[in-house]
């Protein structure tokens, strides 16, 4: 009874046993009747071929439609060593402008953060509103990249503009069909958060609104998008369950040619007198 209550309770146990008795109730009842009907040989290998079909169905059908067993899925992450950019010159130095930001090593970090606003729409990155479905996966990625870093805590900061490059498909038929565009050019995005100035929380009364400290420079986190590997489980799948299917029809066709020439008489050797 305790070894029973233990399995109950293990979901990794139960797991592998529930794993374990479907494939032999499935699989086995599967052959055992095959194999009392046409032999053990034949009916494993027809138990076999059906079994690696319909899995290669289910695979392409994941496949296709992204779903079922499902690899990582796409996300952003820091450029490695530029991640987070303190200054219109580190914008510069990272490589996410070609040209050094114009601005005054003295001026205002307001001014500072509207010149690399400049800069970045001058080189071809595109602001996105926040009504962009992208706007709101960016933004909380950079909050994350800020708060893991340490630089900000979360309550510090604000996410003011999402600014985004590349990502384009290729290759194309024209301007809208894509359905052939398997191959992705990289791409970039660039978040700007803005330290808040500090708020005390009195009992009683809500929260002030939060406001910009217009003292301290503006953050940019650099980031760019891993396209992960959502579909590659459901490709292998699918790509081994068809070798071994095909394998097995072929080695079925191979038998049957052998049972015709067999039914034909042609390994009849003639008897000696």
């Amino acid at each position: 009874m305790h070894a029973l209550l233990a399995i109950n309770w293990e979901p990794q146990i139960r797991g592998i046993l529930i794993i374990i008795i479907s494939v032999g109730t499935l699989c086995g009842s599967t052959f055992l009747i095959l194999g009392t009907n046409v032999g053990a040989r034949l009916g494993f290998l027809l138990a076999l071929a059906g079994l690696s079909g319909w899995m290669m169905v289910m695979a392409l059908v994941w496949w296709s439609f992204g779903i079922g067993l499902k690899g990582e899925e796409p996300s952003w992450q820091p450029v490695r060593n530029n991640s987070i950019l303190m200054q219109p010159d580190s914008v510069f130095a990272a490589g996410v402008v070609k040209q050094p930001v114009d601005v005054a090593a003295d001026a205002a970090p307001s001014d500072q953060a509207s010149a690399v606003r400049t800069s970045l729409a001058a080189e071809g990155w595109r602001q996105l509103g926040e009504t962009d479905p992208s706007y709101g996966e960016s933004a909380a990625a950079g909050g994350f990249v800020i708060e893991e870093d340490g630089t900000l805590k979360a309550g510090e900061f604000q996410v003011v503009s999402v600014f985004d490059k590349g990502g384009d498909r290729y290759p194309k038929i024209g301007e809208s069909i894509d359905f052939i565009a398997f191959k992705h050019k990289p791409h970039w995005v660039v978040v700007e958060v803005a330290p808040l100035l500090p708020q005390r929380a009195e009992p009683g009364r809500a929260p002030a609104r939060a406001e910009l400290d217009p003292s301290q420079p503006h953050r940019y986190v650099y980031m760019i998008r891993d396209l992960g590997s959502k579909r590659v489980p459901a490709a292998i799948i699918s790509f081994g369950s068809a070798l071994v299917f095909f394998a097995c029809c072929y080695l079925l066709h191979i038998r049957d040619k052998r049972v015709l020439v067999n039914r034909a008489g042609g390994l009849a050797v003639p008897a000696k007198s």
